[in-house]
């Protein structure tokens, strides 16, 4: 049995989401309501030259903090995009890296109990540095090459929350591609 939606509305719309309500009625018949948060598909890059990964760091607002974190995003003006040129368009936009060896990894869905983002994993190799592209809503990121026992640290003690960032790790060494 599945939920029906009866009916749907936007109650907030900007450049990079869209929230709706939903009316809907479950299998019992009982009506009630749903939120939900419309997002483009993104891409986190896993970018690893050696023993180093490379991280991004940058202000979160909705939680009023800096976090490291994987190079991530979505193209907002262009929902449709291929996810690999969005990943290798992200990587070189974060952190001015080129990968020559970009392998998928699989896909994870972010949030879903309101978000239907599904987030594409590329593991990275082979880097050459060319320039930084980042957007205007990024002029305060950083990035930094970091070993990959540091970076288990940082998860480890609470300085990386990101969870983007740590499934798309979980997801990458379990699969065997991190030496």
């Amino acid at each position: 049995m599945t939920i029906k939606t009866l009916d749907s509305k936007v109650v907030y719309k900007n450049n990079w989401m869209t929230v709706r309500e939903d009316r809907i009625e479950r299998p019992s018949g009982k009506e009630g309501i749903y939120g939900v948060v419309d997002k483009p598909d993104c891409a986190v890059i896993i970018a690893l030259d050696g023993q180093n990964i490379h991280l991004v760091q940058q202000f979160r607002y909705s939680v009023g903090d800096r976090f490291w974190e994987l190079p991530q995003g979505a193209w907002e003006s262009n929902p449709d995009a291929d996810h690999l040129d969005l990943a290798k368009g992200e990587l070189l936009e974060e952190t001015g890296l080129e990968a020559q060896n970009m392998t998928y990894v699989g896909k994870q869905l972010i949030a879903y109990g309101f978000l239907n983002q599904t987030c594409h994993i590329y593991f990275a190799t082979e880097l050459t540095q060319k320039q930084q592209r980042l957007d205007s809503e990024e002029e305060d990121l950083i990035t930094q090459a970091f070993t990959i026992k540091e970076f288990e640290t940082m998860i480890i003690e609470g300085k990386i929350q990101d969870i983007v960032t740590t499934g798309a790790w979980g997801l990458t060494k379990m699969k065997g591609l991190i030496p």
